[in-house]
């Protein structure tokens, strides 16, 4: 780690978990000095290794404030987070077939990319918050949105999101996926950016123009609205992942007493977040922490940080860095664009590396899929080397197979 602090450039250090300033894209460095220089940042900003460009804040990026709130310090999948499940099949039980059959199923049970559940689904957050919706407030065609929302629930998603069958260093599957809050969050992040920015407008606030950190007072009518919309989402986002998780072990199991007669049992699940903000005592101070592709690390939490499609994997346990606020990376980062990735990484190229790992890929669309080539990401053990002092790994995963949107 090291830290930049130019008082002639930023009012505030960054503290950056990479080598040196090379080791860092030269948009995500100014993205970065623009945001230290924000009145409202709590002591520093923090980069995580994987950390690469976003909108408004970096993706690995680590902010904390103090009443005050950032949409796109939070980004648009609200809730965008990992979820793990261990089994007991070992890798010696398999038949030839069996991951691909499971890829198989689990592609055409479970939507991905746009498409969504026919029917609506079980929801007991969307339920909730039409018991309290008086409280949602703020916020045009609420009741239409949250609709919507019970015929996402359990829908993977496109881009990085997958759902991947993995084994572990003693041989042991593994069930892990990646999903947000899918519609509903994008569109709470929308509408409160605008909201932030027209008021910002009227404060005459010191936020640069185009930049997308608008802000809004955690005490306004706005900034508490924004927080309970965002909770709302935090909440979905989770039984997202709990829903998929769990239609995903049925599958398993279902082609587990099939072609391996034997019923698996599952343990040791990890359901966490990356994308959000949260009130949290840091150096004797409440402030909001936002975290934007980046996986809180309290003393002894475990974590999930994946690599990119077939890449290495690791579950992680939190060593409560304070420096980090008690954050870690949430994966590998991007090296490439999606454009570029697919300029410089052909389809047959990615799924061939597919193949010669023996990686069965359930993807309905392939003409995109070199944009998750795992070469168009950082290197995974590079990025678990510079975060020693934030995590350590207590498992190491490969992937077998994957399902992408």
């Amino acid at each position: 780690m090291f830290t930049y602090y130019e008082k002639n450039e930023t009012k505030k250090p960054i503290k950056i978990w990479l080598s040196d300033q090379s080791a860092i894209e030269d948009g995500c460095f100014e993205q970065a000095k623009q945001i230290a220089n924000l009145p409202f940042v709590y002591k520093w900003l923090a980069l995580m290794p994987d950390t690469h460009l976003g909108a408004g804040m970096p993706i690995g990026g680590v902010l904390a404030t103090e009443n005050t709130i950032v949409p796109y310090a939070v980004g648009m999948d609200i809730g965008c987070g990992m979820c793990y499940v261990q089994t007991d099949i070992h890798e010696s039980e398999l038949t030839k077939n069996f991951i691909q059959s499971v890829v198989n199923e689990t592609l055409f049970t479970i939507p991905v990319g746009k498409a969504r559940h026919r029917e609506a689904q079980k929801s007991a957050v969307i339920d909730m918050a039409f018991a309290q919706k008086d409280h949602y407030e703020l916020l045009p065609n609420a009741a239409e949105l949250l609709e919507n929302a019970y015929y996402q629930v359990g829908t993977l998603g496109g881009g990085n999101h997958f759902i991947e069958f993995q084994k572990d260093e003693n041989g042991y599957l593994g069930i892990m996926l990646h999903s947000g809050s899918r519609h509903l969050g994008a569109q709470i992040c929308q509408h409160f950016q605008k909201l932030a920015v027209k008021l910002n407008n009227q404060w005459l606030s010191e936020t640069p123009e185009g930049s997308r950190l608008a802000f809004l007072p955690t005490d306004s009518q706005e900034g508490k609205a924004y927080i309970e919309w965002m909770n709302l989402a935090l909440d979905y986002a989770f039984e997202n992942r709990e829903a998929m998780l769990q239609a995903t072990m049925e599958i398993f199991t279902k082609q587990a007493k099939k072609k391996l007669k034997k019923t698996p049992a599952f343990t040791d699940k990890i359901n966490c977040h990356h994308n959000y903000a949260s009130l949290e005592n840091h150096y004797g101070k409440n402030v909001w922490v936002h975290r934007k592709g980046a996986t809180r690390a309290r003393i002894g939490e475990l974590g999930i940080i994946p690599g990119a499609m077939g890449a290495t994997s690791y579950l992680v346990r939190g060593l409560g860095n304070p420096e980090s606020f008690h954050s870690s990376s949430h994966g590998a980062g991007r090296n490439f664009s999606r454009t570029r990735a697919k300029s410089n990484f052909p389809m047959e190229d990615v799924l061939q590396d597919l193949n010669d790992q023996n990686i069965a890929i359930g993807k309905k669309n392939l003409l995109d899929v070199a944009e998750e080539s795992r070469f168009a990401y950082k290197n995974i053990d590079e990025v678990m080397q510079n975060q020693t002092d934030l995590v350590e790994i207590t498992k190491t995963l490969q992937t077998l197979g994957v399902v992408k949107g």
